[in-house]
């Protein structure tokens, strides 16, 4: 009976109805009412309790705070800034085509919620030669991806699953899997979505899979797979991990990972003209696939839909994917406004967390100068932060016949995105239109505004040193602050430099870092002043660190 229980616990949670009815009407009616007593007491947890990522919390809101500001543009011209690069980004697309020998693209860049620019470049289709429009139908490849892993953060933030889970819990056929150790961990869905599952870099090889049906699928995984490396840490590029999730989502979900993406982010996205069947695209809108080969452009079919889709079969439009891209954008920054369809923006930045970083230590800039970056794969996303402080969310897409690349800015609110039509090509010059942005046009991310606290200990610490006595005797210092240096100590060293600088001529605006931590300085007769000094996490904050230097001026 313990197993009746349990599968019905799995039906109520899962919600899946009719499994549950499947249950009840196969076992006999003298234990039909056990099974309903087991209903009653699990629908009376439910009501109290909710699972999220595994694990239970109460119902009931968090307590939020009321004095929190959320980072914002200042003096924001982006928009009016990037339409006026509209002519020469399209020389630059011109010039790329040509170079790379791209029969078409179609481009655009998105600022918040809005397709500010977009335009196209040559044919969708040689033989017609039908020009590439806006709503020109691509396939997009692997940035199908994230669509795959959003769908996946759904199901898991509806209590459905966890990614935690072990694979082989929705693909028992895994558990046959010869792993390279003993001691290696058991692949879980957080593995597949961030390639750390151990499988071989499977490209080109899983591009070729894409029209694969179900059946040879769960064939595929029967009779066994590959392992490159230990999983959990190390990365490796997996199309067959993609299509595991793929797998999962139809599983978890009840219907086709297709439909349940389409119905659940596509549509709420109001993109209606995202298809996975390239015969569903109206004829005059689908783009077709090249290679470049002997001097020539031939066509390269197109390949259908299939259990490999979830890594990459999604075709669509500037026009449609410009939402979604607005969407990712739409998560930044953190704060307390009602949340939109089809995910939570704390979600969505999980996406774009990176998991398992490491140094690119041979990356250059715009420039072509060392510059070195971190990057990381988060969930359908690689993500790189330069040393510029540049934080860069992206993905590209390659299949026979196509190429595609989108990356956005979570700090500047600025998404870029293009499609062409070559088998295996990168359609948008990347390091030129950074460029543009960054250097020439110079737009800048979101400031931080300063929180009421550090206003009020900055005007504290400042009146506390403008007095000749230097009075360090006030109750806005921690119980650590004298432990760490004595304050005949500190007294003396503060006294130093209020002797270098000379009169106090300005106080400057405190730049913060976060809610609890900032700086700023003091512009004196004889130079600046730079205070930096750190708040302790109590419910009414204190200083618990408190550097001065001073930078003597270089125009005496």
């Amino acid at each position: 009976m313990q197993h009746i229980i349990v599968y019905v616990f799995k039906s109520v949670t899962f919600f899946k109805i009719h499994n549950l009815w499947f249950v009840i009407k196969n076992f006999p009616m003298k234990k039909i009412s056990i099974v309903f007593i087991g209903i009653s007491l699990l629908f009376n947890v439910s009501c109290d309790k909710k699972v999220v990522s595994g694990k239970e919390e109460k119902n009931g809101a968090q307590l939020v705070s009321n004095t929190y500001k959320k980072p914002v543009f200042l003096n924001d011209m982006r928009i009016e800034k990037i339409k006026g690069i509209t002519d020469t980004l399209q020389q630059l697309f011109n010039q790329h085509a040509s170079e790379k020998n791209i029969p078409g693209i179609a481009y655009g860049i998105v600022v918040d919620d809005t397709l500010v620019l977009s335009s196209t470049i040559g044919v969708s289709n040689i033989d017609s030669n039908t020009p590439v429009q806006s709503n020109t139908a691509f396939r997009i490849a692997s940035m199908t991806k994230s669509f795959t892993a959003m769908a996946i953060l759904k199901l898991r933030d509806e209590g459905l699953l966890s990614l935690t889970d072990p694979v082989m819990k929705y693909i028992p056929e895994l558990e046959k899997l010869n792993y390279l150790t003993s001691d290696s961990p058991v692949i879980n869905i957080e593995n597949l979505l961030t390639m750390t599952a151990g499988f071989p870099e499977d490209n080109p090889w899983g591009d070729r899979q894409l029209a694969m049906s179900n059946e040879d699928f769960m064939t595929l995984m029967a009779n066994g797979l590959s392992i490159s490396k230990v999983p959990s840490y190390q990365y490796e590029y997996s199309n067959t991990g993609y299509a595991m999730l793929g797998y999962i989502i139809t599983q978890v979900s009840g219907q086709s990972y297709q439909d349940y993406i389409t119905k659940n982010i596509l549509h709420p996205l109001d993109m209606h003209h995202t298809f996975w069947e390239y015969d569903k695209v109206p004829k005059v809108q689908l783009a077709n696939g090249y290679r470049w080969e002997d001097e020539q452009w031939k066509p390269e079919p197109i390949l259908h839909d299939g259990a490999y889709g979830a890594m990459g079969g999604l075709i669509t439009s500037i026009d449609d994917f410009s939402k979604y891209v607005s969407f990712h954008l739409s998560a930044w920054p953190a704060r307390s406004d009602k949340e939109k369809e089809p995910l939570k923006r704390s979600s969505v930045r999980e996406m774009h967390t990176p998991k398992y970083n490491f140094l690119n230590s041979w990356n250059k800039d715009w420039n072509n100068e060392p510059c070195a970056s971190m990057i990381g794969y988060g969930y359908g996303l690689g993500i790189a932060m330069d040393c510029k402080r540049i934080t860069r969310v992206s993905h590209g897409g390659a299949l026979p016949g196509f190429g595609s690349n989108f990356a956005f800015f979570p700090k500047y609110g600025i998404g870029l995105m293009a499609f062409g039509n070559l088998t295996y090509t990168r359609p948008i010059p990347y390091d030129k239109i950074e460029k543009m942005i960054f250097e020439t046009l110079e737009v800048k991310k979101r400031s931080l505004p300063v929180s009421d606290i550090l206003k009020q200990r900055k005007k504290e610490i400042t009146k506390l040193i403008k007095d000749e006595e230097v009075r360090l005797d006030s109750v806005i210092f921690a119980e650590n602050f004298f432990l760490d240096k004595s304050k005949e100590k500190r007294i003396k060293e503060i006294k130093d430099i209020l002797n270098k600088a000379g009169t106090f001529k300005k106080v400057l605006e405190i730049s913060p870092r976060n809610q609890l931590r900032g700086s700023f300085k003091i512009q004196c007769e004889n130079g600046d002043i730079r205070i930096f000094f750190t708040l302790t996490p109590e419910k009414i904050p204190l200083v618990q660190k408190l550097n001065l230097s001073f930078k003597a001026s270089t125009s005496r």
